[in-house]
């Protein structure tokens, strides 16, 4: 099982993109994967799908990989079936905990409702009419979330006939009846409670891996040879004096993919990455962006309109919990012992009181730290936009640099009938084949004379 644990997930995407023939420098480039976990990768993953390896005569490695070979690893151990099944498992367990929230405060609503009407029974029976005078103010109106209730739907509903497009039925809906955030798709009203609280998760969260797969496309784009100048636009923290004068910041990169650094006559730095320049097959440019960027953080993906409905459900919530709170107090004073549903309501009333406040308190705090989030995030886009023009403003001595770096780039392809040995076939008839081969390049060459 040790091999099994080896498998890396972004190996076997990258092995997949690229057509299942691919080399180290393929997959590291591909997946932005450091050089020697690539390498481990593709060994352990070769392994255990039975992938046959090609070796140039320069002894570069092609590794050739069957297409089902995710269904070779499924029937081979069961614990990869079992993460698929229990992948699957969470999605629906993660969807029942986002609508867990907006279920829990709607019942927290209704508990409280249910609440006061039984208490206002218990309190007209027990106390007659001069009690309900003076519970109620003596206005003959008692303020109860019924009334909160009819208040926000009279208003939501005026809402509605102003603007009727705003308000779409289920037919805007996904099939499923519930969008995914930034797909395009209308959140349903209980996605949209929890996105209201909580957001939709970091959208730069595979962040690094971005960086890498660039820096990556980069290089092989330049034929496995950079100057730092290019790969700037992508980094963070390039220091500060002589740290960013001496280009510092590169060993990271050379680290990753193994570069290996070249001093011009006239002592300009260029690094390139042999492991990179080596390809199973011919590939054109890959696009990149002109410079890494950081996508900003939404507050939700709820309508408008979602997000004033959770608010007032916040709202009935807390004020209803207020009044229940003030029926309690009335309720002792006038000596009624509460039993039952109303005392068990009240032995969670601060449960209650603070889901409502929490309702409303975590999205304004989640709403300014948004807001600070994004202005570094917009900080850090800027800097790197800015090396980025930099990089094209860059004038003749840059230009003399990059042409030194071009004396190292290029790139070498693998191609199958050029190996001088696979695992695919039997050692005896490989060499068998290459004696053929020689026999016949040696008659055609005495042809010629």
């Amino acid at each position: 099982m040790s091999e099994r644990a080896e498998l890396n997930k972004d190996v076997m995407q990258a092995v997949e993109s690229q057509g299942y023939r691919v080399t180290v420098g393929d997959v590291a480039a591909r997946a932005g994967l450091d050089i020697k976990i690539a390498q481990q990768g593709l060994l352990a993953l070769a392994s255990e799908t039975q992938a046959h390896l090609e070796v140039s005569e320069a002894g570069e490695i092609a590794y050739e990989f069957p297409k089902n070979f995710r269904g070779v690893l499924r029937n081979k151990y069961w614990q990869l079936r079992l993460q698929e099944v229990l992948a699957k498992v969470w999605e629906v367990v993660f969807y029942l905990i986002r609508v867990s929230f907006g279920i829990l405060l709607m019942l927290s609503i209704v508990v409280i409702f249910v609440a006061i009407f039984a208490l206002s029974i218990a309190m007209s029976s027990q106390g007659g009419g001069d009690r309900d005078d003076r519970s109620g103010g003596g206005g003959g109106f008692m303020i109860s979330p019924f009334n909160l209730f009819y208040l926000f739907d009279f208003g939501y509903g005026r809402r509605r006939q102003r603007y009727p497009n705003r308000y779409s039925g289920p037919s805007s809906r996904s099939p499923a009846g519930r969008g995914a955030a930034g797909s395009g798709d209308k959140l349903n009203f209980l996605e949209a409670i929890f996105s209201f609280l909580f957001g939709d998760g970091n959208p730069n969260a595979d962040l690094e891996e971005r960086r890498w797969r660039t820096i990556g496309s980069v290089i092989t784009n330049n034929g496995g040879v950079i100057t730092a100048e290019q790969v700037a636009p992508y980094l963070d923290n390039l220091g500060e004096g002589w740290n960013k004068e001496y280009e510092d910041y590169m060993l990271p990169v050379l680290s990753r993919f193994n570069g290996q650094p070249e001093v011009s006559p006239k002592g300009e730095i260029v690094y390139y990455f042999p492991e990179l320049q080596v390809s199973a097959i011919e590939r054109g440019k890959a696009s990149v962006s002109a410079y890494l960027k950081e996508t900003k953080r939404k507050f939700t993906s709820a309508t408008s309109d979602q997000v004033l409905m959770a608010i007032g459900l916040g709202s009935v919530n807390i004020i209803g919990a207020l009044v229940l709170w003030n029926m309690f107090q009335s309720a002792v004073a006038q000596g009624i012992v509460l039993t039952g549903f109303v005392a068990l309501v009240q032995s969670i009333f601060w449960i209650l009181l603070a889901y409502g406040v929490s309702f409303l308190a975590i999205p304004l705090a989640r709403y300014y730290w948004t807001q600070w989030r994004n202005s570094k995030i917009e900080s850090r886009n800027e800097s790197r936009q800015e090396r980025a023009v930099m990089l094209n403003q860059l004038g003749p001595a840059f230009q003399e640099k990059v042409a030194f770096a071009q004396q190292f780039a290029k790139q070498e392809v693998l191609r199958s009938e050029e190996s001088v040995y696979s695992t695919e076939t039997d050692l005896i008839e490989q060499e068998q084949d290459k004696d053929a081969q020689l026999e016949a390049e040696f008659q055609r060459r005495l042809n010629e004379i």
